[in-house]
């Protein structure tokens, strides 16, 4: 049996443990109905020698049978959707009859509703009892509410591949039962793929539909209509065969989450790899390269990437100048104009369909007030594969910026979506190159945009006093942005040998290996934490989905108790009879990831190993990463170094800058802030809070320091024999590393770093 739910001979995108809720929701609103009319009845009086006295008490009475058929029948779905885990549909099949007999008692409500309607409109204003007619139009609208919100569900619930999907499940289970009684087996069956393709193609229109209906307000013009085909039939393709509804993911990655915190435990326990510590997910083993910014060089191109998030993050405007500085929105009234006029303001930039006050650009002047920076060129122009973006002359740093605008309106998530691999546009053509198909768009765009209007040379001709003309080019963004920025920058490197390009929590499938390598030596991206998108791509999603189904399939618990356990109490509720087996028990762990091996190298069928399911060419995040985490400093760690217990004096995490490689993204962490995380402020925040660490521990060193020199020096004056002491005493306070004592690895290379 399956999760998805078949009744009326259809399947539908609810399982049959997802009624707990709707059903209790339900219950609790009919019972309170049902305690309403019983009082109603007892206390009032009807004189039902009044027609419409009589009408009413009548119909009360046989309303509150009909509540009382419909609390009973919901008791009975809520008790039968509770049982077996997610796969164990059979111990809910009985959950059919009970759907049925509600089905029915709806249409006996809708008709009593009906006719308790009618009273209402011939009698309510005659009828001379008046507090029994207000209880009861009370309930009356409240149980059409009820009856309109049911509608609503059963039409968010419907399939409209349902009834293909069953016929071809009812003719795969035939042929396999014909395979098992006559002992041979049937191979390439036309009629079974003519049915598979089938409900292939009424999936997609399915998807088509969902996507014309989700972005309704941006037109049905020839580009998104191509767009919406590409993405349905990406989707549809994605989510082939696999009979799980919405709710099962939910369950799957409360699950998953947990798991891979298991197995992260496991493996330092284990010391496997030589793994010691996980930092953001990230494992760390002597192999691991810190960033050092106690080297001048490192420091000073560390400051350069805070530097250029300033720019990825300005690109977004108003509304992100909004979300950041909520309590200073008023410092953009100066920089706003009047219907886009530069009046008296001495500004010549080029700015293009902003609104009619600049928001946009006035945010972006704002954002940009950290150095000496002249905005050049601005549009807000935004379709499916065209991307905002401004060019700016940075005197600060010698460089011509382009900033390319991350996601912010439904055409960039359509850009987004549009994940499919294509060849880059190169001269001589590399048919290895791959790139992000909406995001190729979109970097085909600025490229053009650049050379019709000539706007790099306006550029680099902005200030021949200050000698623009020698500026190097510099390529930023952030997200959608970030991935752009990397296409064009492969695309212009050619022709601008100098390019630099700052990549900001890139998107996962963005570039094939051949092209991430080339790019390794221009563009340096930066990830922060456990962000979601950098480890998104159709690749990582194949194994995310493979994850997925192994994880439902070692749940043993009802879907409404796994889910629970992780919003209860902030997810202090009871874990998961799957999750306690799994603890502590290395042999389980060692099974689970062997399990989550297999899954991933054939991405099969959650129930059907014989049906595989498509699998994409790996796309990568560009260039050199760098990738900050978090260090949770642990109480023993303050022992260490004083600038530990300076960090910790906060409670506060250290953050830190690793180098990372393109492959140490190709499974999503699943974590209540893998979405934070993505964010261009919190991007910036962490960079600033990697250098605010670094400086507050070195500055504690310094310190210390200081202070052991000044003892040195008045120990001068003693025995030659005392002072020799002393200096060995000094050194091994400075190096913290006695010999009856062993330092966390982690904590031994922190302090190399910032000493």
């Amino acid at each position: 049996m399956m999760p998805g739910l078949v009744v009326f001979r259809r399947r539908w995108s609810v399982g049959s443990d997802d009624l707990v809720v709707p059903g209790a929701f339900l219950l609790t609103i009919h019972f309170i109905c049902f305690v309403i009319v019983s009082v109603s009845l007892v206390i009032f009086e009807y004189n039902t020698r009044i027609l419409s006295v009589k009408l009413l008490f009548y119909h009360l009475i046989g309303y509150l049978l009909i509540l009382f058929f419909s609390i009973c029948v919901e008791i009975g779905i809520c008790v039968i959707s509770m049982r077996g885990s997610i796969l164990d549909a059979e111990a809910r099949t009985s959950i059919n009859i009970w759907i049925y007999l509600k089905s029915l008692v709806i249409l006996f409500d809708i008709a009593w509703l009906i006719v308790g309607s009618v009273w209402l409109g011939h009698y309510y204003s005659t009828s001379p009892i008046d507090d029994p007619k207000k209880v009861y139009i009370a309930i009356i609208i409240c149980n059409w509410v009820l009856v309109v919100i049911t509608l609503i569900t059963i039409w968010c619930t419907f399939d409209a591949a349902g009834r293909s999907w069953v016929k071809m499940k009812k003719y795969q289970r035939s042929m396999r039962e014909t395979e098992s009684r006559f002992n041979y087996k049937r191979s390439n069956s036309m009629n079974r793929n003519w049915r598979q393709r089938k409900v292939m193609r009424a999936y997609q229109d399915s998807w088509d539909h969902r996507c014309r209906l989700l972005f309704c307000c941006m037109g049905s013009s020839e580009r998104n209509r191509n767009s919406f085909t590409d993405i349905a039939r990406l989707l549809s393709d994605f989510f082939r065969e696999l009979d799980v509804v919405p709710s099962d993911v939910v369950a799957g990655l409360v699950l998953l989450r947990k798991f891979q915190r298991l197995e992260r435990e496991a493996i330092v326990r284990q010391r496997k790899n030589g793994t010691y510590e996980f930092l953001s997910g990230v494992p760390i083993t002597e192999r691991t390269q810190f960033l050092a910014l106690n080297d001048a060089k490192n420091y000073d191109f560390f400051q350069t990437v805070i530097h250029y998030m300033y720019f990825a993050q300005g690109a977004y405007g108003w509304p992100m100048y909004v979300i950041i500085n909520r309590t200073k929105m008023w410092h953009l009234l100066p920089e706003l104009k009047c219907f886009g006029c530069f009046c008296g303001s001495g500004d010549d930039a080029e700015v293009i369909q902003d609104n009619c006050c600049l928001c946009n650009y006035a945010a972006l002047k704002k954002t940009l007030q950290m150095g000496d920076i002249d905005i050049v060129y601005a549009t807000y122009h935004v379709d499916v594969g065209e991307t905002p973006f401004f060019v700016a002359v940075d005197y600060t740093h010698r460089a011509i910026v382009i900033s390319i605008r991350g996601t912010l309106s439904m055409k960039d998530i359509l850009t987004d979506l549009n994940a499919e691999g294509e060849v880059l546009p190169l001269q001589p053509p590399r048919d290895d190159w791959l790139g992000h198909k909406g995001m190729v768009q979109a970097a085909i765009y600025i490229k053009n945009k650049l050379q019709e209007d000539n706007i790099i040379e306006k550029a680099l001709q902005r200030n021949p006093d200050r000698q623009t003309h020698s500026f190097d080019l510099v390529l930023v963004g952030h997200s959608l942005g970030a991935g752009t920025a990397a296409i064009l920058a492969i695309l212009l490197k050619p022709d601008y040998p100098t390019l630099q390009c700052f990549s900001y929590s890139p998107p996962g499938g963005l570039l094939s290996m051949p092209a991430v390598e080339y790019s390794k030596s221009f563009i340096t991206s930066v990830v922060l934490g456990k962000d979601v998108v950098p480890r998104i791509g159709l690749n990582q999603m194949e194994a995310l989905r493979a994850d997925l189904i192994n994880a439902i399939q070692r749940s043993v618990d009802p879907k409404w108790k796994t889910i629970s356990c992780s919003v209860i109490c902030c997810g202090c509720g009871p874990e998961p009879t799957s999750v306690v087996n799994m603890s502590g028990q290395d042999t389980h762990i060692n099974q689970y990831q062997e399990e989550r091996g297999t899954a991933r190298s054939t991405s099969a069928h959650p129930t059907d190993s014989s049906i595989a399911l498509t699998l994409h060419q790996p796309l990568y995040p560009p260039g050199r990463i760098i990738h900050i985490v978090r260090h949770h400093p642990k109480a023993e760690e303050q022992k260490y170094d004083s600038g530990w217990r300076n960090v910790l004096k906060n409670r506060e995490p250290v953050y830190q800058a690793i180098w990372a490689d393109s492959t140490d993204f190709d499974e999503v962490l699943i974590s209540p802030v893998m979405l934070q995380d993505h964010m261009p402020d919190k991007v910036l925040a962490a960079l600033k809070k990697v250098v605010s660490c670094r400086d507050r521990t070195v500055k504690a060193c310094t310190s210390r320091r200081r202070n052991d020199n000044t003892t040195v020096t008045t120990t001068t004056t003693t025995t030659t024999t005392q002072n020799t002491d002393t200096r060995s005493t000094q050194n091994q306070k400075n190096t913290h590393s006695s010999p009856n004592r062993t330092l966390n690895p982690y904590a031994q290379l922190y302090h190399s770093l910032t000493l």
